[in-house]
């Protein structure tokens, strides 16, 4: 298990998120039921697969030991494991950072 989890946000996402404090998910995440999340190494393989030609993109860091147990490791069909957020919204309380890409 990771100590630190990424979210990959979109401009309007991000913004949505900082104004109203709170971020249900994507359409993907919602399709998918649950919040995709990536770790460190992910990132960049997440951004190039499902976000080419899209940018600015925001980087959000999350850990804390509170949300790290409620996430849910499992693997892709890309045979990687990633961090899944089930039946909780994002809280930019929990941003511990974030990065613009």
């Amino acid at each position: 298990m990771q100590d630190k989890v990424y979210k990959i946000f979109t401009e309007s996402e991000w913004m949505r998120f900082q104004e109203t404090g709170r971020f249900k998910g994507s359409a993907d995440d919602i399709r998918d039921g649950f919040i995709h999340l990536c770790t460190e190494q992910q990132v960049a393989g997440v951004i190039e697969r499902f976000f080419t030609g899209q940018r600015p993109l925001y980087v959000a860091e999350f850990s804390g030991k509170d949300f790290l147990q409620r996430l849910t490791w499992e693997t892709s069909d890309t045979n990687g494991v990633f961090p899944h957020l089930y039946g909780f919204d994002l809280l930019a309380s929990e941003v511990q950072s974030s990065e613009l890409f």
